[in-house]
């Protein structure tokens, strides 16, 4: 047979299959529980406001904190980072369009040259009968080119830059819930900090009246010397607690204020005044685990890159077969520029080329090795993370109603401890208990109202770790959901 009907019965045979090479891509099946297993405890939490999903930080009551996660959404630096890399995926996707298009170009030249008679050739030409050394060349082309992508790499090719595209978007959704979550978080924790910061100066303020009393009692002779230095230590030991705990609420303002794409410092005038702690409101229609597929776009972000690196295999396939391209040209050549667009100086040229790596088969082999690879990784790694948010839904519910109890238990605790040192304190005054008495009672309720203002505070950390867990705060219809098509 003759090579050029060759080459045409494989152009025919390819159009004809309009095949593409490797693997067609599916999406991996995960088998999940039917529902979440803390989700009866859940829906019996009581709680005085429902939170939507879609804007579950409106939910906690607390305009302050609406505020701040408005405020960052709008400024966060790791979200202007993901819509940059959205650009870049969005642009990546464009050059992989348009390897499947012709493309074309215009081409133009003037040159002068002398010509040396010094060498062979310009001595026969210097030989010739009215030689000019000096010579002009003008030319204009127009040409164009195109690979026939009859095997489907190119289009393979495609389809990866289209899901690390989708990827690139769903990152953007993912980043907004940990920007949204974190800076829920982070208000949180300030407010717990100030609460317990409040018990800690209200108990020193308490250990200051009893060491002022206990030494007006000393002064009296009512009072031994060894009550005086304990009720010293003890405020010695109150007073040492307060610095750690501004320190840590300096860092905390300080975070918020990275989180709000503000200098260090920025908001803490307006922090400074201390608020209660949000109140964790109902968290309503959190649907089955099979919902996180769908909902959370961290799951969508392992979903679109495991489809990419699908694509890739047959993108690698596709280089043990031949790669056929048409290219043309039409243009002018003269040597004399009025002549460069007359009949005699038109040129034309179509070109029908072949390029196949027929001694290239082991470095095509590894290629495709490395692709799987990737593939078999990218698949793990989406496995893994369903598995993990699922795992952050159960541990959030879980945290949350265990430390709601805690709570709860804590302030009994804490009502009858107060009553217990209203009562040491006035039977000390009675000389019926001894000063250690009185101490160990304020001791235990500053630990009990401690232990309380940090159980509120993981209480409201763990709901926000549930809605950010849950894939709460974004509309499933936003681009992030092309993983669904």
């Amino acid at each position: 047979m003759q090579p050029k009907h060759t080459l045409a019965t494989l152009l025919v045979a390819s159009l004809l299959a309009g095949c593409a090479s490797g693997p067609d891509y599916a999406r991996p099946t995960q088998p999940l529980p039917q529902q979440f297993v803390g989700q009866a405890a859940i829906d019996q939490r009581p709680a005085t406001s429902n939170a939507d999903l879609q804007a579950w930080w409106t939910g906690f009551g607390d305009p302050q904190l609406a505020r701040w996660v408005t405020l960052a959404l709008e400024q966060n630096l790791d979200l202007a980072q993901a819509s940059a890399r959205v650009t870049q995926a969005r642009a990546g996707l464009g050059v992989a369009q348009a390897a499947l298009l012709p493309s074309g170009n215009l081409s133009g030249q003037a040159a002068r040259a002398y010509q040396s008679v010094e060498t062979p050739l310009g001595q026969v030409l210097n030989s010739t009968p009215g030689f000019d050394r000096f010579g002009n060349a003008y030319e204009a082309n127009l040409g164009a080119s195109w690979e026939l992508d009859l095997f489907g790499g190119l289009r393979r090719g495609q389809e990866a830059a289209l899901a690390d595209y989708q990827a690139s978007q769903a990152g953007v959704v993912a980043t907004r819930l940990a920007v949204a979550a974190q800076t829920a978080d982070i208000y949180i924790s300030i407010r717990g900090l100030q609460t317990r910061l409040s018990v800690a100066r209200k108990q020193v303020q308490t250990q200051q009246d009893l060491l002022s009393l206990v030494k007006l009692l000393h002064g009296k002779g009512l009072a031994a010397e060894l009550q005086v230095r304990q009720a010293e230590g003890a405020l010695a030991q109150n007073r040492a607690s307060v610095p750690v705990l501004e320190a840590g609420l300096d860092a905390a303002m300080n975070a918020l204020d990275v989180m709000l794409g503000s200098p260090p410092g920025t908001h803490r005038s307006t922090l400074g005044e201390a608020g209660d702690i949000p109140t964790a409101p109902q968290i309503t229609a959190t649907g089955s685990p099979g919902d996180l597929l769908r909902r959370r776009p961290d799951l969508i972000v392992a979903e679109r890159r495991l489809a990419a690196s699908n694509a890739r295999i047959g993108a690698a396939m596709a280089e043990y077969y031949p790669k056929l391209s048409l290219g043309g040209m039409i243009g002018s050549a003269t040597s004399v520029p009025g002549n460069l667009f007359s009949g005699g100086a038109s040129q034309a040229a179509g070109v029908l080329g072949l390029r196949w790596r027929l001694f290239d088969f082991g470095r095509i082999n590894a290629q495709i090795a490395q692709a799987k690879g990737q593939e078999a990784e990218a698949l793990a790694a989406y496995r893994l993370a369903v598995l993990h948010a699922a795992e952050d839904v159960e541990n959030a519910f879980s945290a949350l109603v265990k430390r709601e109890d805690q709570a709860t238990v804590l302030a009994q605790g804490v009502d009858s401890l107060v009553r217990a040192r209203a009562a040491s304190f006035a039977a000390y005054q009675k000389g019926v208990v001894s000063m250690a008495e009185v101490l160990q009672v304020d001791e235990n309720l500053l630990r009990s109202s401690d232990a309380q203002a940090q159980a509120q505070t993981e209480s409201a950390r763990a709901a926000v770790a549930a809605f950010k867990a849950l894939g709460g705060g974004w509309q499933p219809s936003e681009p992030a959901a092309v993983a669904s098509r």
